[in-house]
């Protein structure tokens, strides 16, 4: 077993973001890509903002993207309690070996972290008062992915606040040695933090980890970070949209991480193979609504008519379209001959809604590019009576009767096939045509056929 131990820390208070989401599908790759161990730890220290709701989002949709986690809440493990709510005495100790250092402070009521370094008081304009800053040596921080970064840390900060809560970077820090953490994947907003969490490993003694800050996620025109009130920015959007959790996932492994070919739909156990800090980009990664929907698309396509027909069934129903009583024989036809055309699970409805119902609508512009060519009024009176006298109806008996008919008539087979789309779909395109007939039945279609043509 590796030794390789990375974490997830989120705090719980919303729904579960698409930030927070790529930085806990990143720890879970490395931590498979290397054998190592994945930790969910959950800082709900924030008893106002944190809600039992937000918990339970962020769980049901790490377990929806298929990132199971090694320790932490419902697993257990050898280092918790997992929830830093259960850790207050871990903290308390920690607290003291900094103090018995004395490397703390009080001060109204709260306790600082004492830096090391010359002190001075400064003019600073932004607050526009005098304060006491430090100046010390520049942290030097080895990131995986941005090299060497120096920052300094100019002033003390908060361990414990004077309401008896501990602040967040006396906890991050704590709960990353006493669980282990080998390496700490992040998003790039972090890296201010970095400098002050190297400070406190130095005062316990300890050798940081690996720390390595993955890019930020930036709205789809590129400019500036994909905040909390974009449209996409929750993982339960996707969940209504019915998105496939293996397409959105595979989706947000490229969200700043390129696997050097240019490959974009792959299994989830190529990812990991391939999967490393190398591979990472350092500039912000734009989220690319058109690469998702091509993704899902890819995804959607791949599946076996039964998991797609499993899929479909509940959509189908919440549209109306079908019900208990469906057959479930043309049901399966019907998904069968549709699945190749299906672009997304939220636009089924739409595409296949004409099998099964009469009351569908023409649509008025694929009405209007039929009869801008040729005369399809013409072509639907000449094959009514041939699909009228048909023996069999099957896509191939239906196609070699519209070849004889398309020589017969010195045009093409194709002539024939927009009118009849539209008369029996009122769609200008959709599955393919012949299959679409042959579900459709005999009876059907040229009674379709034939209400069409009392319109022309």
């Amino acid at each position: 077993m590796s030794q390789v131990r990375v974490r997830f820390a989120p705090s719980p208070t919303g729904l579960f973001h698409i930030g927070s989401a790529r930085t806990a599908l990143f720890n879970w790759l490395y931590a498979r890509h290397t054998g190592g161990t994945f930790v969910l730890r959950i800082e709900d220290t924030d008893t106002a903002r944190n809600t039992p709701e937000a918990l339970a989002s962020l769980l049901d949709g790490m377990r929806w993207l298929g990132l199971d986690w090694d320790e932490g809440p419902e697993k257990g493990g050898d280092v918790g309690p997992y929830l830093q709510s259960e850790r207050n005495p871990i903290y308390e100790e920690y607290l003291q070996k900094l103090t018995d250092a004395g490397r703390t402070y009080e001060q109204d009521g709260a306790v600082f972290f004492k830096l090391l370094g010359e002190r001075k008081v400064v003019f600073d304009k932004y607050k526009n008062a005098d304060i006491e800053k430090v100046f010390g040596e520049p942290v030097v921080i080895e990131d995986a992915i941005r090299g060497r970064v120096e920052k300094t840390v100019e002033q003390d900060f908060v361990l414990r606040r004077s309401s008896g809560d501990f602040g967040f970077h006396f906890t991050n820090v704590v709960d990353d040695i006493a669980m282990a953490i080998t390496h700490v994947i992040r998003g790039e907003d972090h890296l201010s933090n970095t400098a002050r969490h190297v400070e406190l490993y130095n005062a316990f003694g300890q050798k940081p980890p690996v720390f390595a800050h993955i890019p930020l996620i930036l709205k789809s025109d590129g400019k500036g970070k994909m905040s909390k009130r974009e449209t996409g920015a929750y993982i339960e959007d996707y969940r209504t949209k019915h998105v496939l959790p293996e397409a959105l996932r595979n989706f947000l492994c490229l969200m700043g991480w390129n696997p050097k070919d240019n490959s974009e739909v792959m299994p989830i156990e190529e990812i990991i193979e391939r999967f490393g800090f190398d591979g990472i980009q350092k500039d912000g990664a734009r989220f690319d609504e058109k690469k998702l929907a091509h993704i899902n698309t890819e995804y959607l396509r791949a599946l076996n008519l039964e998991t797609f027909a499993w899929m479909a069934a509940p959509i189908l129903t919440e549209a109306g379209l079908i019900d208990e009583s469906v057959d479930e024989d043309y049901l399966q036809a019907v998904l069968g001959v549709s699945q190749e055309k299906a672009r997304d699970l939220e636009g089924l409805p739409e595409l296949v809604g004409f099998f099964f119902t009469e009351d569908f609508a023409i649509d008025a512009n694929a009405r209007e590019r039929v009869f801008k060519k040729g005369d399809p009024a013409a072509r639907l009176r000449e094959l009514l009576p041939v699909l009228q006298g048909l023996s069999e109806w099957t896509a191939p008996a239906i196609e070699s009767a519209i070849d004889s008919l398309a020589e017969a008539q010195s045009v093409k087979k194709f002539d024939y096939f927009p009118v009849t789309r539209l008369a029996v779909s009122g769609q200008g395109g959709g599955p393919d045509l012949l299959g679409t007939l042959e579900v459709l039945g005999q009876e059907r279609v040229v009674a379709r056929m034939e209400k069409f043509a009392t319109t022309l």
